[in-house]
């Protein structure tokens, strides 16, 4: 079907609520519909040696934890590259090289780590995308995934992203538990099966190697409520920013095909219709 509006859009969700699941049928239904992970980008830059990752890869060797300034640099460029941001600013393609589909060919980067540090360590310029302007083209329409996840993470965001969807994804914990109590899962090949929907043939067997399935050490109970209670925490501020701008909307089923033709629903009239 196709989008007569760009979409802009995040899913927010407990884990084990099924954004992966809703992410997918959503670009399948879509097709001007990509999707953007922060999580994606940071790997490729890291592999690809960036300036950017190189950066990256020092924070995180070092146990510390990703900058908001370095997430913001990633999508901004990413959006950038694609063509749908378009930035006035001088230092706006500087960090570049964020998608897998794209080369470095034009690119400017920095001589060193150094460089890079100092750069980040600007205000005015780490965060100068106030001049930048999005695409409303329909086939520049993306899902976001991984950022934001707190309230001050959206407030960045919203200086380079006007946001106009967002999607509260719900379902009772005591589901989410039993769901992910009957989950066993194939390492070598990401196979995912459950005892009460999609077993596998066997009991504890993959259906097409025959290996042994796995539990994940986060599908225990204790380590999940804890999961849980720190998404709580961070998500209640950040559904509230969102829903002050008036673009909030949720959306609540016992499963992922109960919320999917809500969720399709909402999506086309917001964006088709």
């Amino acid at each position: 079907m196709a989008l007569r509006r760009a979409a802009r859009v995040i899913l927010v969700g407990a884990p084990g609520v099924g954004k992966g699941t809703q992410s997918e049928r959503l670009l399948q239904r879509f097709p001007q519909l990509s999707s953007i992970s922060s999580g994606d980008l940071l790997r490729y830059n890291v592999k690809q040696r960036t300036p950017l990752g190189i950066k990256v890869e020092s924070v995180m060797k070092s146990g510390g934890l990703v900058s908001d300034d370095i997430i913001l640099r990633l999508i901004s460029n990413e959006l950038t590259q694609r063509g749908w941001l378009n930035s006035t600013h001088p230092a706006g393609n500087v960090l570049t090289l964020a998608s897998s589909a794209l080369s470095a060919e034009g690119a400017h980067p920095f001589q060193d780590d150094a460089e890079v540090a100092a750069f980040l360590s600007s205000p005015a310029q780490a965060r100068g995308f106030i001049q930048s302007q999005l695409s409303n083209d329909p086939a520049h329409s993306f899902l976001l995934d991984g950022f934001p996840r707190t309230a001050s993470q959206a407030k960045r965001l919203d200086e380079i992203i006007p946001i106009n969807l967002v999607v509260s994804l719900k379902t009772p914990v005591d589901v989410i538990l039993e769901r992910i109590s009957g989950r066993w899962v194939h390492e070598p090949s990401g196979r995912v099966y459950n005892t009460t929907f999609n077993a596998p043939k066997v009991p504890g067997v993959d259906d097409v190697t025959g290996e042994p399935l796995v539990r994940r050490a986060d599908d225990d109970e204790k380590v999940y409520l804890a999961r849980y209670k720190k998404f709580q925490e961070t998500a209640e501020p950040l559904l509230e920013h969102y829903a002050r701008k008036g673009v909030l909307w949720e959306v609540e089923g016992m499963s992922s095909d109960e919320i999917t033709p809500k969720l399709i629903t909402e999506f086309e009239r917001h964006f088709v219709e």
